[in-house]
């Protein structure tokens, strides 16, 4: 896979250009890489062009030391999509990558022209609980905390069900860098956007899983009813709808980009 030197660091990327009018960006979660989008690319193809790329500290990009900010992993995008030539983009994040979302859509200059946050919040969780969570997989490591991620991530059918699939992701997850989950542990705890959502202008699409208590629908409801152009759509799944439930959640941001 191709990197480029970008933000000073070296951000892993795969570009494909079909063609089309328009390019989706995707930006992936804590603990993944940009292969947890696999079940997106065909569909998605047939309308946009696609820019997947691994977050700084996660899969092939690089690890650069110190905690991260919304802000750092931002200009990441911003820099890399200008390096590629691709001047404005339409942008879809998940959990960490919807904090992203958030931030580029504040204060990306305009460069977003439609936005898709998944399974995220203007704030996920709380100091306290991502303090604690940075202690223990500093200590035991991220295999330590393998079985619970599964829980949160997936319901109790589809991990049933899709073994095979869950040790996919479970294993991307055991082999993130430890550092580069710490880093962006410390940007999703810092991460604030409750106070900023109505500056917000561009049509936004907020996707839900109706049994993730990671990000719940409250939250996603939050962020509807405090953006001026949002819309809601809620799956039946835990916390990546885009995974448990690819052809729901292709056809929504297919639809939500198209009109």
């Amino acid at each position: 896979m191709p990197s480029a030197k970008v933000n000073n660091t070296e951000i892993n990327y795969r570009f494909e250009d079909y063609g089309h009018e328009n390019t989706l960006v995707f930006s992936n979660s804590l603990g993944t890489n940009f292969s947890m989008w696999k079940k997106q690319h065909e569909e998605i193809s047939k309308h946009f062009n696609i820019l997947f790329y691994d977050t700084r500290g996660h899969g092939k990009s690089e690890v650069t030391e110190g905690d991260y900010s919304a802000e750092l992993l931002g200009n990441d995008i911003l820099q890399l999509t200008e390096f590629l030539g691709i001047h404005y983009f339409y942008f879809c994040g998940i959990s960490m990558g919807g904090l992203i979302g958030q931030w580029l859509a504040l204060n990306g200059e305009g460069r977003i022209k439609k936005l898709i946050i998944s399974n995220t919040a203007a704030k996920i969780g709380t100091g306290e609980g991502w303090n604690s969570r940075i202690k223990s997989v500093s200590e035991n490591g991220l295999s330590s905390i393998l079985e619970a991620t599964a829980e949160r991530w997936f319901t109790e059918s589809f991990n049933k069900n899709h073994k095979n699939e869950v040790d996919g992701i479970l294993k991307n997850f055991d082999e993130t860098p430890l550092l580069g989950y710490i880093s962006n542990c410390a940007m999703v705890r810092d991460a604030d956007f409750r106070n900023d959502l109505s500056k917000i202008s561009i049509p936004t699409l907020i996707i839900s899983g109706k049994y993730d208590e990671v990000t719940t629908v409250e939250d996603g409801d939050f962020l509807q009813t405090n953006i001026r152009n949002a819309e809601h759509v809620i799956l039946e799944t835990c916390h990546l709808s885009n995974f448990e439930k690819p052809t729901e959640f292709n056809s929504a941001v297919i639809q939500f980009l198209n009109q």
